[in-house]
């Protein structure tokens, strides 16, 4: 038997990393999301989400749920407690990838993926066989974030400049997907992409 291809999808905000990995899943790929992971790990009764509170107060806490957006204000512009956050939560992320990659093996998948936003700037990239960047011109992804959050465009250029610029990240990757056209044409190059990855 093949060996399992691990693929990280990656790409700047809001260029359709989630909307790539959804296509992929339809042409029979296992897909997993870091963001969903951490989600599931950031509640009050876990260990994690425990550790997360200990770290940064329980005012993080809204109607017994940890607010996500309350953490990342929190750490933003203070670089320790975002690496202190991080060491609670990296280790437990890779722990999860490791077992649904397993999972992936034990279903016969045909190519195991991974959307993971900042795969370039937490250095996971060698974790993987392949990396994928999605890619978007800035005002086409500030208009689709715009639209999915209702947040100012200041918010966009803030959370930009946290993360690497969408062209190096392009640079560092194997594969581009360029998101900018219609959903058709998305589609067709995901799926010559699927197509080079699987055989």
């Amino acid at each position: 038997m093949l060996k399992l291809k691990k693929v990280a999808v990656t790409g700047g905000l809001a260029a359709g990393k989630t909307t790539v990995c959804r296509i992929l899943k339809d042409l029979g790929a296992y897909v997993v999301s870091t963001d969903l992971i951490v989600h599931h790990l950031l509640t009050p009764d876990n260990e994690v989400g425990k550790k997360v509170i200990d770290l940064l107060g329980s005012e993080i806490t809204v109607d017994k749920k940890i607010d996500r957006s309350r953490v990342s204000r929190l750490v933003f512009n203070h670089p320790r407690k975002l690496r202190q956050l991080e060491n609670i939560l990296h280790p437990v992320v890779l722990k999860e990838i490791s077992k649904e990659f397993e999972k992936a093996k034990e279903a016969n998948a045909s190519l195991f993926i991974v959307e993971i936003p900042l795969l370039y700037e937490v250095g996971w990239e060698d974790r993987f066989d392949y990396t994928i960047t999605v890619v978007a011109d800035d005002e086409v992804r500030w208009e689709r974030f715009r639209e999915q959050s209702g947040y100012e465009r200041d918010e966009f250029d803030s959370r930009m400049r946290r993360q690497l610029s969408p062209t190096l990240k392009a640079k560092k990757s194997d594969l581009l997907v360029k998101n900018e056209s219609s959903i058709e044409e998305l589609n067709d190059q995901v799926k010559k992409i699927y197509q080079q990855l699987t055989t």
